[in-house]
């Protein structure tokens, strides 16, 4: 966890030392040195640029229909309902559930008064999509890179439509924050190491492991949650239009990295994906510690630790977790990074219980939207 990267650091060490020492310069930069926490950060990815000067390896057939579908699926932002009357301390049209957060049900929690609630439901909404905002942007980057790096003409094609879709995606969030909620929250220094992992790295199969699969997958879930508890109509709308195009990029995902890891990669290599999927799931699990949350309301009331300890113990906190991560291990999966040796380790972070469920390229827009 963020609150003691020494101990991340260890614990990776004695699982994979390969995946612990490809992860370190990005825990030293997010854990250490917070550089998610400045105005600007610098990273250099030293991918090599695929080109194919004869126009004939198109890769996978799927890559041409995603590329035709997402063609005939661009929406504009601009045709959201903007004009909406958003409220978001109203308690009645509540846009993030108050059963959801964190805290509720602790006596220190209960006794706020009505007004103070409604601040919390107002910061709980805004710390959520603004590093849903910040993830989207990792995402423009990464598919702008998955396009360079990809080694199939048909992924360029249809990671070019990702690239827009991205880009979309951060100018509906971005906007929802600046004119609906006016409150931005810097990135959580779990998903900043995620980002930084997958942007710096030279092997393209993990750009699309970390973003496709990874980070778009847990997006699925957490954005089909929001769509189904929010009662604000301008939000259900935009997360309709983000999940539509969040289905196509985790499918593209499981399509370029199905048969590359069950088929093309040596065993070793395979393993060494598997345990550093497993690596980053950790991370995106304790993304979800709320601790800027806490740091900005409770961090008078109780310490850090009892604060971490009360949200892994929390039964509501573990449903929001099950309707996060009941999308990405059935990715994970279907990908061939879901092996026997590794299935106990997700037993232990109670997440092994999702791998029934369909992988994202199975799953129909109203299963998505159901959540």
């Amino acid at each position: 966890m963020s609150e003691n990267p020494i101990g991340l650091f260890a614990d990776m060490m004695g699982r994979n030392v390969k995946v612990a020492l490809d992860l370190l310069p990005s825990a030293f930069s997010g854990f250490v040195m917070h550089e998610g926490k400045k105005h600007f950060s610098n990273m250099h990815s030293g991918h090599s640029i695929q080109y194919n000067w004869m126009y004939d390896n198109f890769g996978n057939p799927e890559f041409i229909n995603l590329y035709k579908k997402a063609k005939k699926g661009q929406w504009d932002s601009d045709d959201l309902p903007w004009d909406t009357n958003v409220d978001p301390e109203n308690m009645e049209v509540q846009i993030f559930p108050e059963k959801l957060q964190p805290m509720y049900g602790q006596d220190f929690y209960e006794k706020l008064s009505q007004k103070e609630k409604a601040k919390m439901l107002h910061s709980t909404i805004s710390w959520l999509l603004s590093n849903f905002l910040h993830g989207e942007q990792g995402a423009l980057y990464a598919a702008a890179m998955t396009v360079e790096a990809t080694p199939w003409l048909g992924a360029k094609y249809y990671g070019s439509t990702q690239v827009m879709d991205e880009a979309r995606h951060v100018e509906v969030f971005q906007k929802y924050l600046d004119t609906k909620l006016n409150k931005l929250y810097t990135v959580n220094d779990n998903l900043f190491v995620i980002l930084h992992a997958l942007t710096t790295s030279s092997d393209w199969d993990i750009k699309f492991l970390g973003m496709q699969i990874m980070i778009e997958g847990l997006a699925l879930g957490a954005f089909g949650m929001i769509y189904k508890y929010t009662k604000e109509p301008l939000l259900r709308e935009l997360l309709k239009n983000v999940i539509s195009d969040e289905a196509r990029h985790v499918h593209y995902g499981v399509e370029a990295l199905r048969d590359f890891y069950t088929k093309e990669v040596p065993d070793y290599k395979r393993r060494e994906r598997e345990d550093w999927a497993y690596e980053v799931s950790k991370l995106l699990r304790d993304r979800f510690l709320f601790t800027e949350f806490y740091e900005e309301h409770f961090q008078h009331k109780l310490s850090r630790s009892a604060w971490i300890q009360m949200v892994l113990d929390s039964e509501i906190m573990g449903e929001f977790r099950r309707l996060l991560f009941s999308r990405l291990i059935p990715n994970l999966k279907a990908i061939g990074l879901l092996s026997d040796r590794i299935r106990p380790k997700y037993e232990e972070l109670g997440l092994l219980r999702f791998e029934g469920g369909k992988s994202a390229d199975k799953l129909s827009l109203n299963e998505l939207l159901a959540a």
